[in-house]
């Protein structure tokens, strides 16, 4: 006999599965089925033409927002650039490797909530940019890796930020050596089961 109920915490859908096998032998399992969207969220999405069609077809993880931020670097513009407190010590960590090794490497863009999200690609819209061709560069609210305060986007001296060129300087390629070393990894390479296009800046830490 199997018995299944769900419950709803903290934004997330959970599955509990009872197998009764025989009097003395049951099976408990705990499932998270998957994040859920506040109805802000959800109003986000629908404000802005994204369907659950569009989500589902992509199989686009969904993130919530970090609640727990720690400066990780101050650009030049005097910009702050947040991150979750183990991926900003890995940041700095990585970019005095770097630095060491004759690369400046810098943050262009760190955390961003969920509302930042839904402004940038609400401006793409209103520049007269097609949804479809919007979500090929950026992820819908509540579905990017920079809620998370794990992602980076990253830049070099004398390259235009947030540009594939990017991937032909000293700088990338150093990362590609060097920036599992830190926990970073490159989280959209070309053909990315996302289907985001390519984008050698975006860097996220994922902890072993």
């Amino acid at each position: 006999m199997v018995l299944e109920f769900k419950f709803r915490n903290n934004r997330k859908e959970y599955l509990i599965k009872c197998t009764h096998i025989l009097s003395s032998i049951t099976f408990w399992t705990f499932t998270t089925i998957s994040p859920m969207h506040t109805s802000e969220t959800s109003q986000l999405l629908m404000d802005l033409g994204i369907t659950s069609e569009i989500i589902s077809d992509r199989k686009l993880l969904q993130y919530e927002e970090a609640d727990s931020l720690v400066l990780a670097e101050t650009g030049e513009d005097g910009r702050e650039h947040l991150l979750i407190s183990d991926a900003a010590s890995a940041w700095r960590e990585l970019r005095g490797a770097a630095e060491v090794d004759g690369e400046k490497i810098f943050v262009v863009s760190a955390f961003r909530t969920i509302s930042r999200q839904a402004e940038i690609i609400s401006n793409k819209i209103e520049c007269g940019i097609n949804i479809d061709e919007i979500l090929l560069v950026c992820a819908p609210p509540g579905y990017s890796e920079h809620h998370t305060g794990r992602a980076l986007d990253v830049s070099t001296p004398g390259v235009e930020s947030l540009n594939e060129e990017f991937e032909n300087t000293t700088a990338f390629k150093w990362l590609q050596s060097n920036a599992d070393k830190f926990s970073f990894s490159l989280s959209y390479p070309r053909g990315n089961a996302a289907g985001y296009n390519y984008e050698p800046w975006h860097w996220c830490f994922n902890a072993t």
